[in-house]
């Protein structure tokens, strides 16, 4: 890096999220608690498809691999965010900067790929039911799982290295709780806007080519259901599609503000409340949508309760 106005690579200090609300205890006892029930329904989410033999089925195991995913996006940003509320603190080495890009980015691309192939998923279960063990064999699941981690690394690999690669001034305050792409390159040197170009076009991408493939999933499966005659069957493919349908949208609806709205249209504050959002409110959310609708989750925790209390009486 040159010198003046540049510097080397030292720590960079988080705004916070806490830091112009007059409310903040209240604030972070409301963000903990969200924070610490995420982790334990998405555990137990995790926990109930390993015991119950009778979620050993293809569908559980691509959401097992959504539980993952919801562990780990909250588990980048909020434990930091926490310790540096409690200990007055808000710097991030560069290091650990470059970790949450990393690992928030690979956290994104591959849970927004995963949630498109789940949808192929549902696809060949309503429209394709005796041809689902064909097509949705264990070597095909597995590539899903495979393809989705791998779409994250590289991508998370591909901005990380770019990004950090700037020069960063003087002023290495980021007007944000963690370390975003968006809200680091502000603090850039020297002018961003052809990266910043290709990263929108990069986002719009991987927004809507999955977007798309949900839309012509489910553009099949109610074209399929409505042609249902037995009201038992189309129930049942509604239950069924329902839970992803709604974390697609918390999931998706947060990520097309964020990324293919332009600065400009929002604010620091707004890009704040979006980013907790989908970090931790849509991770924390989604264990809880899939045992309120899923009625196989449903009674795998009622026979993991009653085993658990028949224990403690024996």
């Amino acid at each position: 890096m040159g010198e003046g106005n540049q510097s080397v690579a030292t720590d960079f200090i988080l705004v916070g999220l806490f830091s112009s609300s007059r409310s903040c205890q209240l604030l972070f006892s409301l963000v903990a608690a969200v924070f610490i029930m995420g982790l334990l329904g998405n555990a137990v989410l995790l926990l109930l498809i390993r015991m119950d033999s009778q979620l050993h089925t293809l569908m559980y195991f691509l959401l097992s691999q959504l539980s993952v995913f919801d562990i780990g996006f909250p588990l980048v940003t909020i434990p930091k965010m926490a310790s540096d509320f409690l200990q007055g603190e808000s710097s991030i080495s560069f290091e650990g900067c470059a970790a949450q890009i990393f690992f928030l980015t690979l956290m994104g691309v591959a849970e927004g790929v995963l949630l498109a192939l789940m949808s192929y998923d549902r696809y060949v279960a309503v429209c394709h039911p005796l041809q689902y063990p064909v097509l949705m064999r264990p070597q095909v699941c597995q590539l899903m799982v495979g393809s989705s981690w791998l779409a994250g690394v590289l991508n998370a690999s591909i901005q990380t290295s770019i990004t950090l690669h700037f020069p960063y001034c003087i002023s290495r305050t980021v007007d944000h709780f963690f370390c975003e792409v968006p809200a680091l390159l502000k603090l850039a040197c020297v002018d961003t806007s052809a990266y910043e170009l290709a990263l929108s076009t990069s986002g719009v991408l991987i927004l809507l080519l999955p977007v798309g493939l949900i839309a012509t999933s489910y553009g099949h499966v109610l074209g399929a259901v409505l042609c249902m005659h037995s009201e038992e069957a189309r129930n049942k493919a509604f239950a069924t599609c329902s839970s992803h349908i709604t974390v697609v949208g918390l999931f998706y609806g947060t990520a097309v503000f964020m990324y293919m709205v332009p600065g400009a249209y929002h604010s620091p504050q707004q890009d704040n409340m979006i980013s907790l959002f989908y970090s931790l409110v849509t991770p924390s959310l989604n264990p809880l949508i899939y045992s309120l609708r899923n009625r196989e989750v449903q009674m795998a925790l009622v026979k993991a309760l009653s085993r658990a209390g028949l224990r403690r009486k024996g």
